[in-house]
């Protein structure tokens, strides 16, 4: 359902399903950087909505400030962490009651965890976070399971700084580095699908 939701610095268009559990969690997923073409309608972030729909959640995806018809200039991670919260409070209303779930892609992983510093999520997911390219010194592990998909055939995001980091992450965070998958999972989408779903319903086989 296309909608739009009041952001910050106005309209932010977004898409949202109302899922099949009412019990479940809502999910947010946050796009790649909107500088270099990232939108709502990315591959990665669509496939990690369907794979979240599947498990019976309601999801919201958006654009950011200044991409397609979201009111707003680029803000470098800092306006669209607020833009995220924005979100988050019309999920809340719209969905009241439920805990929330985070997942970003590249950039939007930068977000998301931004967002989780200010949030309690249910569940953190982060794919690809750009390490190395935006600062996160200083960003906390939330309490919650959280869940990093890295590629080591990333061409963008340095995958071995990425394992870096995450070893320096509380033992609840947990990697899952997978052989051969390139930044933008080209040919891998279902097992990326498969893997989100895994996470959700804890399912390790």
């Amino acid at each position: 359902m296309k909608t739009v939701v009041l952001g910050p610095e106005g309209a932010l268009e977004a898409d949202a399903f109302d899922g099949s559990d009412p019990e479940a969690p809502f999910a947010i997923v946050c796009h790649p950087h909107p500088l270099l073409g990232g939108t709502m309608d990315n591959k990665v972030v669509t496939t990690t909505v369907r794979a979240l729909q599947g498990t019976g959640m309601a999801t919201v995806r958006f654009n950011f400030r200044g991409v397609a018809a979201s009111a707003g200039t680029y803000d470098g991670g800092a306006g669209e962490t607020l833009d995220a919260l924005a979100v988050a409070e019309w999920g809340t209303a719209r969905w009241p009651g439920r805990p929330v779930v985070l997942a970003g892609f590249s950039f939007g992983a930068y977000v998301a965890l931004r967002l989780a510093q200010v949030l309690a999520p249910a569940r953190l997911i982060t794919i690809a976070p750009p390490i190395g390219r935006f600062d996160f010194d200083g960003l906390k592990a939330p309490a919650c399971p959280w869940l990093i998909l890295q590629g080591d055939a990333d061409e963008v995001v340095d995958s071995e700084r990425v394992r870096e980091w995450a070893r320096s992450l509380p033992d609840h965070v947990r990697l899952e580095m997978l052989p051969g998958v390139g930044h933008f999972f080209h040919g891998r989408l279902p097992e990326l699908r498969d893997r989100v779903q895994r996470e959700i319903r804890g399912d390790d086989a």
